[in-house]
C-alpha cells in the first residue's frame, strides 16, 4: 500500500489547523476532527482498493524489435471491477534503454479496458529482456494507491532493421522506389537482355521500336530488355575497431548491417544472389551468394550475430579466403572506414589484389559532426585551429576517395543517414551500366 500526494496535502493542512490552534484555541478542536476524519477516510479508501478493485493487464509485443527503429508496445488493462480508477502504469524495461523513470498515467471506467502505448527504439542488437507491468491504482478519493504486478517478464531480440525491409517491400510491390530516394537509372542503350515486345508509351527510346512488329498490330510496339540476371552480390563488412564509432546512436556497424540487408532484398528482388561476408582480424561469416526463398532469413540470422571488435581489421587474410571461396567473378560491395589517407596506404593493396578478381565498390563514411562543426562561424583563434583541422580531415576523405577511383576501384563516400538508399542508388546505377561482373 502507497499514501499518495493527495494524502499528504490533506495531513499537512490538518497540522496547519492544529497549529493555529495555538493562537486560536477552538481551531485545535477543529484540527483533531479533521484528523479523525483523514483517518476513517483512508481506512475507508484503503478497504475499497483492496477488496473491491480487480484488474487485469498484458503486454502486446512483437517478439523481435527492429534494429534502430521506433518499436510500439501496447498494455492493455481490463478493469473488472465497478469502480472508476485512476492508473498509473509502469512498465520494467530492459536495461538497455537506461529509463528508470517510465510510467503512463490514465484513468479506466468500470468494467472497460483501455489500451496504453508507447514505442522504443533500441541502438543494440541482442536480447532484451521485459520485466512485469505494475498498475499503480487508487479510487476517485485517491488517498491510498495499490500495486498489482501482472504480466510475465519475457526476452525479445533485437534484429537488423527489418522495418525498414518492409518498406523497401511496399516500395518493390508498387514499382515506386522514388519514394525513399531511390533514383529511376537510364539505361544507356541496349546493353541488356531481350524481355519482351510491348506497346509503345511515351518516353521509350525510338531506337527500341520494332517496326515489323508495329506494322502488323498497326500501332507502335517496342522491345522490352531486362537486366542481367543471376549476378553474384556479396556485401562484405569489416568489423574492426574504425566500424565502432556511432552515429544517431547506432555504430558504423548497424548502419552497416541495415544497409545490407536492404541490398540483399533488392538484388534477390531483381533475380541477382545475394551473400554475406564478414570480417575483423580474421575471416568470420561466408554466406554462400544464392536467391532461394531461405536466403533473406539466413543472411538475417547471420547478420544479428555480428559484433565490433577491438582489433585492427586483417585484409591480407580478407582476399585470399573470397577467392578460395567465391569462384565465380562478383560483385562485392565493402562497407569500411578510414580515418586518414595512411590508413588506405596500408590496406590498397590488398583492396587492388581483391579489385582483380572481381568488381568492388568500398563504401566508407564522412564525419557528419566533422562536416557540421565547419559550417559553424570561427568566433577565436582556437576556433581557427580546431577549423583547419577539421577541414584537413574532410579534405583527406576526399583525397582517399580520389585514390581509389585512380586505381580503378570504385568507392561510395556517404553518411550514416543516408547509406541504405545510396547504397541502393549505386548498385542500379552499375547494374544497368553492366558494371556489377
Amino acid at each position: 500500500m502507497f499514501l499518495t500526494h493527495r494524502f499528504y496535502w490533506a495531513m499537512g493542512l490538518t497540522a496547519l489547523v492544529m497549529a493555529s490552534g495555538v493562537l486560536f484555541g477552538p481551531m485545535l478542536t477543529m484540527g483533531k476532527g479533521l484528523l479523525m476524519a483523514l483517518f476513517v477516510v483512508v481506512i475507508l479508501d484503503a478497504l475499497v482498493v483492496y477488496v473491491r478493485v480487480r484488474m487485469a493487464a498484458r503486454r502486446d509485443c512483437p517478439v523481435r524489435f527492429s534494429l534502430g527503429d521506433e518499436n510500439e508496445v501496447a498494455i492493455v488493462v481490463a478493469n473488472r471491477s465497478s469502480l472508476r480508477l485512476d492508473l498509473e502504469v509502469v512498465d520494467e524495461l530492459p536495461f538497455q534503454f537506461q529509463k528508470r523513470d517510465f510510467s503512463i498515467k490514465g484513468r479506466v471506467a468500470p468494467k472497460e479496458g483501455k489500451t496504453f502505448t508507447y514505442t522504443l527504439r533500441p541502438t543494440e542488437r541482442g536480447v532484451y529482456g521485459f520485466g512485469h507491468v505494475l498498475l499503480f491504482v487508487s479510487t476517485r478519493v485517491g488517498m491510498v494507491q495499490r500495486c498489482i504486478r501482472t504480466a510475465e517478464p519475457f526476452n525479445v531480440k533485437v534484429y537488423p532493421s527489418y522495418l525498414m525491409l518492409r518498406k523497401y517491400e511496399l516500395m518493390a510491390v508498387s514499382n515506386n522506389f522514388s519514394e525513399m530516394g531511390i533514383k529511376r537509372i537510364r539505361r544507356a542503350g541496349n546493353n541488356t537482355e531481350f524481355e519482351q515486345i510491348r506497346d509503345y508509351v511515351q518516353g521509350d527510346d525510338y531506337r527500341t521500336i520494332n517496326w515489323k512488329a508495329s506494322a502488323r498490330r498497326s500501332h507502335l510496339m517496342v522491345n522490352a530488355y531486362q537486366d542481367e540476371r543471376s549476378q553474384q552480390i556479396f556485401s562484405v563488412i569489416d568489423k574492426g575497431r574504425l566500424m565502432q564509432q556511432t552515429f544517431n546512436g547506432l555504430t558504423l556497424l548497424d548502419h552497416s548491417i541495415n544497409a545490407a540487408l536492404v541490398l540483399s532484398y533488392v538484388a534477390i528482388n531483381k533475380q541477382d544472389k545475394a551473400g554475406l561476408i564478414t570480417f575483423a582480424d580474421k575471416f568470420d561469416t561466408f554466406v554462400p551468394a544464392d536467391r532461394k526463398t531461405t536466403q533473406m532469413q539466413l543472411i538475417q540470422e547471420s547478420l544479428y550475430h555480428q559484433q565490433t571488435l577491438f582489433g585492427e581489421s586483417d585484409y591480407s587474410m580478407l582476399c585470399p579466403n573470397v577467392n578460395r571461396l567465391v569462384g565465380r567473378r562478383s560483385f562485392m560491395m565493402l562497407y569500411t572506414n578510414f580515418t586518414d589517407f595512411s590508413s588506405l596506404e596500408r590496406q590498397l593493396p590488398y583492396l587492388k589484389l581483391l579489385n582483380m578478381y572481381h568488381r568492388l565498390l568500398v563504401v566508407f563514411f564522412e564525419d557528419v559532426e566533422l562536416n557540421e562543426f565547419t559550417r559553424t562561424p570561427s568566433e577565436s583563434m582556437e576556433d581557427i585551429y580546431q577549423h583547419v583541422v577539421a577541414e584537413k580531415l574532410i579534405y583527406e576523405r576526399r583525397l582517399i576517395a580520389n585514390t581509389l577511383k585512380q586505381n580503378g576501384i570504385y568507392c561510395l563516400l556517404t553518411s550514416p543517414n543516408k547509406l541504405s538508399v545510396d547504397v541502393i542508388n549505386k548498385y542500379m546505377e552499375m547494374k544497368s551500366r553492366q558494371l556489377l561482373g
